[in-house]
């Protein structure tokens, strides 16, 4: 980072809310955009205090064009880091849980608004209290956590389902960070969620928006018939009126409109029609963890440069696979939409963990010629034929060609 200098006098009252905030336990969390400093492609830092070790820190999540870092202060060194980065961005926003400040730069001078927070209750007070020392994102003490097995009779996390709790977490802490950056996100959400299985981040999501004011209109689409019924009942039991599941799959349910379409493990190229419906639709959101890369390997053609190492049939494995997700990612570029491709941790115990995340883009007019232009040329340079997201796209899939089952 570079020398910090003297910081003007809106930036100082700003610091001292901030310091002030900290020291009273007020602090809710302060973001900052509009980055104008060395860090390539940083596009904006959010701050929480979170507790590790039985210690407060300062967690800054730094989201860049194509992925996210976390970084963790402690609370005496917090003041300097921010003081510098503060003076690289040109808006920041600090809310606190008495009132919220924006600071705004521009060439003639900075500006500094404050404005005061809704009184909270001290019900709300408790619960924000319980998050510093564990920010979560699911309230543990929903009811949908006892009967899909996270939580016991008294809201307490069950042991051995101590790591699947840490994923519906982060799950939904990024779907909340990629939501931040639709344009209408406060209004009602159409999420369809392909292959939900018991259910565990649909509920997740439903109860996470209508926590936070955002009206969830839901479905998870499962095949297994009776993972429906169950899923039915525990949303009955949990009072989610406008969460509902469809017995079927990618190919068989059909929506009208959608805001966000999830693909979790949809197998091989189940991945690319549930793709397809999302850009179809005009989705806002998309959100794939690709599973079972079949497609591509049996077309795979080494150019001849990385024959030495595409011998070895692991990385021939994982070529494909890296080829095929990267084809995805580009033609999702290609239709309007910003994608980061991501290590995500893993939904059930598998090496499975990758997490393609799209955001429409709002000047999207037509497709990107110069992006579909880079698809051609991979597809030369390693032999590829067909790509069934292309096909599907292009609208010239075959229906007698299925694809491959897990």
């Amino acid at each position: 980072m570079s020398q910090v200098a003297t910081p003007s006098i809106q930036e100082q009252q700003f610091l001292d809310a901030f310091q002030q905030a900290i020291e009273t336990q007020s602090f809710d969390r302060m973001i900052m955009s509009q980055y104008k400093g060395e860090l390539e492609h940083l596009e904006k830092m959010t701050f929480r205090v979170i507790q590790l070790q039985n210690q407060d820190v300062l967690s800054c999540l730094f989201r860049y064009k194509t992925n996210d870092v976390t970084k963790n202060y402690t609370l005496n060194e917090a003041l300097p880091i921010v003081q510098g980065f503060l003076q690289q961005c040109k808006q920041a926003n600090l809310m606190t849980n008495e009132q919220e400040l924006q600071l705004k730069k521009n060439k003639k001078k900075d500006m500094l608004t404050v404005s005061k927070q809704q009184p909270i209750s001290s019900k709300t007070a408790e619960q924000q209290g319980h998050d510093r020392t564990k920010h979560r994102y699911v309230d543990q003490n929903s009811y949908f956590l006892q009967p899909l097995g996270i939580t016991d009779a008294k809201a307490q996390i069950i042991p051995s389902m101590s790591r699947k709790w840490k994923q519906i977490n982060k799950f939904v802490e990024i779907f909340s960070g990629a939501l931040e950056q639709l344009p209408n996100h406060q209004q009602a959400l159409k999420i369809v969620d392909f292959g939900s299985g018991k259910g565990y981040l649909t509920f997740a999501l439903y109860d996470y928006l209508a926590k936070n004011k955002i009206t969830p209109f839901v479905t998870g689409v499962e095949l297994n018939d009776k993972m429906v019924k169950f899923c039915h009942d525990v949303a009955q039991q949990s009072d989610f009126t406008q969460l509902d599941f469809f017995q079927g799959d990618v190919r068989t349910y059909h929506p009208e409109t959608l805001d966000v379409m999830i693909a979790l493990h949809a197998c091989d190229v189940a991945t690319d029609f549930a793709i397809h419906t999302g850009i179809r639709l005009n989705a806002q959101m998309i959100m794939c963890a690709p599973c079972c890369h079949k497609e591509l390997r049996p077309q795979l053609q080494s150019p001849i440069v990385l024959q030495p190492m595409l011998q070895f049939g692991i990385h021939a494995g994982q070529q494909s696979e890296m080829l095929t997700d990267t084809i995805r990612a580009l033609l999702l570029k290609a239709y309007g939409y910003e994608t980061k491709v991501f290590e995500f941790v893993a939904l059930e115990h598998t090496s499975k963990n990758k997490m393609i995340l799209a955001t429409k883009r709002k000047d999207y007019i037509e497709p990107d010629q110069a992006v579909l232009a880079q698809i051609q040329a991979l597809k030369a340079m390693y032999g590829i034929r067909k790509h069934s997201l292309e096909l599907l796209l292009n609208d010239q899939w075959d229906q007698q060609d299925i694809g491959s089952k897990c």
